[in-house]
């Protein structure tokens, strides 16, 4: 095998493209991952970084193009990992995001013979997220905002994100401009010095209620009730500034401690025609349209009637649960998160439903419990963040002995794994149904129905 060497380059063939999108090419056996490439494009590449079992390069001529590149819009948005699809046609990235399913399913589930469906893909597929994280640095002498180039924290200044809500890109602009004439002073996280971190910004789509939260290092804000109110004048669409604090010299965003500047502690949204309080801290899906769209579809994957008792596992503010209540007999919502679970008590009270209840606590540890007070599922949701199930909350599921179970995915590798555990245990999946909640991005969603 021939050694590749960092700052040589090479002329190769793209030959496939990563899950992230990279383009892959193989000299003599070793892969070299290189952004902005795509399979059949011959191109001239020089190795930037080189590893034992690969490397990465960068594109220095390309010599034809993929059928199915299309221009973009912007390169920084490539460089920083906001839109790493954003060269493919969208027709491209919904056959690669099924791809991407099916792979796994082959490799790591060994379930080859389960159907994959083509992923369900928007009409529009820009503009869509509702809610910013931007992280604020001081960049030739003055405050700026923008996204940190991939695997670095070099700032790129951005100002139109492709994929969030123009209203937002806009208003993080207002929000900019504002903290500037106060001169207050960017963060600076090498030596944890500095004073504004992130500006988030939330707005409902169907409210146009705007959250601003500004995240600032310490809690002493010089003038921030006047900057607060000087941003509600500014975009009229605003109903709370919150301020939350975070002192630690750590990548994690948000800290524990929040005050508010102005108006409200929440904002209010909804999904499906129901209403939904939406706090600083709890997680509500960033694409509103194709989160209706994923949700009719898993509750129409699992023929809800009503005698049905449903455990929604991981139920975060509700939205599954309160979605599907009026189809069903009963729901039992489970969340580790206090905050999330008194908003679904909230959400619930607020659409006026009455046959749900919440816990906080993890899901292996109260279904087991509800089990012995006589709660007898008969469909269970699950929709766990990125790292799957845990294998005790599989085999607590299994023991509630539900007629089906519905798993809605964020990662088709950790899918793909507890489908295989499932499938031991007894449960099989027939279909994947994957939907693109992130256009432009190498995220796949995906909802299967598990049957006994």
């Amino acid at each position: 095998m021939m050694t590749v060497e960092k700052n040589k380059t090479y002329t190769v063939t793209i030959d496939d493209l990563s899950y992230e999108g990279l383009g892959v090419a193989h000299i003599e056996g070793y892969p070299l991952f290189i952004e902005n490439a795509l399979p059949d494009e011959e191109m001239t590449v020089k190795a930037v970084k080189v590893g034992k079992k690969f490397g990465y390069g960068k594109v220095i001529e390309r010599f034809n193009d993929n059928p199915e590149r299309q221009a973009v819009k912007d390169m920084d948005l490539l460089r920083s990992g906001i839109a790493p699809l954003s060269h493919l046609t969208y027709d491209y990235q919904l056959r690669f995001k099924q791809q991407q399913v099916e792979k796994v399913l082959k490799t790591i589930a060994k379930l080859p013979e389960v159907q994959v469906a083509p992923t369900l893909g928007m009409d529009q597929p820009f503009g869509y997220r509702n809610k910013a994280q931007i992280p604020v640095q001081k960049v030739d002498n003055q405050l700026m905002t923008g996204f940190y180039r991939k695997n670095s924290h070099v700032l790129l200044p951005i100002e139109n994100y492709l994929i969030q809500d123009p209203k937002i890109d806009q208003a993080i602009l207002v929000i900019r401009d504002i903290l500037r004439r106060f001169n207050v002073k960017a963060y600076n996280e090498r030596d944890n010095t500095g004073f504004i971190r992130h500006i988030i910004v939330r707005r409902g789509h169907y409210s146009h209620e705007m959250m601003v939260i500004l995240v600032t290092r310490t809690e002493r804000f010089f003038k921030g009730m006047e900057i607060a109110e000087i941003i509600k004048k500014e975009l009229p669409e605003v109903v709370s500034v919150i301020q939350n604090i975070n002192p630690e010299k750590t990548n994690v965003i948000m800290g524990r401690e929040e005050k508010v500047l102005y108006g409200k502690t929440a904002i209010n949204d909804t999904l499906l025609g129901k209403t939904y309080r939406i706090s600083p801290q709890s997680f509500y899906q960033v694409n509103t349209e194709q989160t209706e769209v994923l949700y009719q579809k898993a509750i129409e994957l699992a023929e809800l009637t009503k005698d049905d008792i449903v455990v929604d596992a991981y139920c975060g503010i509700g939205t599954i649960g309160l979605s599907l209540a009026e189809k069903v007999k009963h729901v039992y919502g489970v969340e580790v998160i206090a905050q999330a679970i008194e908003d679904a008590k909230y959400n619930a009270k607020a659409n006026g439903i009455e046959n749900a209840n919440y816990e906080v606590g993890k899901a292996e540890k109260i279904m087991p419990r509800w089990a012995r007070e006589g709660i007898d599922p008969s469909v269970i949701f699950v929709d766990p963040p990125r790292k799957g199930l845990d294998e005790k909350f599989i085999e607590a599921s299994v023991a509630a002995n539900p007629e089906k179970i519905v798993y809605i995915s964020c990662n088709p590798a950790t899918l793909a794994r507890d489908l295989r555990r499932y499938e031991d245990l007894g449960y099989h999946a027939s279909t994947v149904q994957p939907v693109d909640l992130f256009p432009q991005t190498s995220h796949i969603e995906s909802i299967v129905l598990l049957t006994k």
